[in-house]
């Protein structure tokens, strides 16, 4: 998948990923931490060195080109096609495509689907309640 494809999923619908407000741009660098309150959302083609943080709500695509360097991730939803080091939370649902590389832990409290041929070095963690139920049509 090239980064000028829009990106398939199978979990994080497409209206999350059209509420991305910001874009790291492929060939670009940011050095620094990204943090909101609002339920925005923000992809990344470039290179991210730093925290990106969504106190509520929240959509972060991780772009096939796009690498996020020593962080912690955290947001509502979370979809990765390229390269993430670090931890990575995912309130509402975490998506690992078959492009990408995940070197680090993961956490999540409703959804995770991880695509064949993803590379993930690290544990991933439910942290919902173990003992309820599975939810029906989900």
């Amino acid at each position: 998948m090239n980064a000028s494809n829009p990106a398939t999923t199978r979990l994080v619908t497409a209206d999350r990923l059209a509420a991305v407000t910001s874009l790291i741009a492929e060939g670009a660098v940011f050095d620094g931490n990204f943090h909101t309150a609002r339920d925005q959302g923000i992809k990344v083609d470039g290179l991210v060195k730093g925290n990106i943080t969504f106190e509520t709500g929240g959509t972060l695509h991780v772009g096939a080109t796009g690498v996020v360097e020593n962080t912690r991730m955290e947001a509502d939803y979370v979809f990765i096609e390229g390269k993430v080091v670090g931890t990575v939370i995912a309130r509402k649902a975490l998506e690992i495509t078959g492009s990408a590389t995940l070197l680090g832990d993961a956490s999540y409290d409703e959804l995770i689907d991880m695509h064949p041929r993803a590379r993930v070095r690290g544990k991933i963690e439910y942290r919902g309640d173990i003992d309820a139920a599975p939810r029906d049509g989900v």
